[in-house]
């Protein structure tokens, strides 16, 4: 009678121990250093289903104001050249995943057109510069818009990241809302299609 009570008592027991060993608490010190160096093992990017509509061609161009870190003003209503304007935030994982490939369209189109990539982080500078500093974004600009102006002008509800495309007079050709693989052949050749359009 005793070897049969004690039978689930141990079972109990065994159990316990085996989920002492899956500890969900603090990473070791290993595990985080392997987190932070971006090592092969790390989860895929999500996936970047934003689309590019046409539906608000025409639109223009606020002309508002924006400063970066350093303090340097960017007068939108003044740019006489065409512009792909980035709304993102350094907690959204969808703008954090598409910043590279907006770099790299940023590289391929010099000349063609101005990437702005402007946060609409409420903490501005003290977020965007170790985000920044983190990465080796060679051609992406650091503006700041911590009231969110621009996302009340081109963001459905807030969401992000919202890209809107613009011509030299301040037109909107096209726009994306969600990420988008900026640096494929199919987005540049969209961008370009656009602007020989406009």
């Amino acid at each position: 009678m005793i070897r049969r009570n004690s039978l689930p008592l141990a079972l109990c027991c065994f159990a316990a121990l085996a989920l002492a060993g899956c500890d969900s608490g603090a990473e070791t010190p290993a595990q985080e250093s392997a987190a932070s160096s971006g090592e092969n093992d790390a989860p895929p990017p999500p996936q970047l289903p934003g689309q590019i509509v046409r539906a608000f061609a025409g639109t223009e161009l606020p002309a508002l104001q924006f400063s970066d870190p350093e303090g340097n003003t960017l007068d939108l209503g003044q740019l006489d050249q065409p512009v792909l304007v980035n709304l993102w935030a350094t907690w959204c994982v969808p703008c954090v995943v598409e910043m590279p490939a907006l770099d790299q369209l940023a590289a391929e189109m010099e000349g063609e057109v101005r990437v702005l990539t402007i946060s609409q982080d409420n903490r501005g500078a003290e977020v965007v510069i170790p985000f920044f500093e983190q990465r080796d974004f060679r051609y992406l600009e650091q503006w700041l818009d911590p009231q969110n102006d621009l996302a009340v002008a081109f963001s459905d509800g807030g969401l992000l990241p919202v890209t809107v495309l613009f011509d030299a007079e301040g037109k909107e050709l096209l726009r994306v809302a969600g990420g988008y693989e900026w640096d494929s052949e199919e987005a540049i050749a969209q961008v370009r299609e656009a602007l020989a359009e406009g």
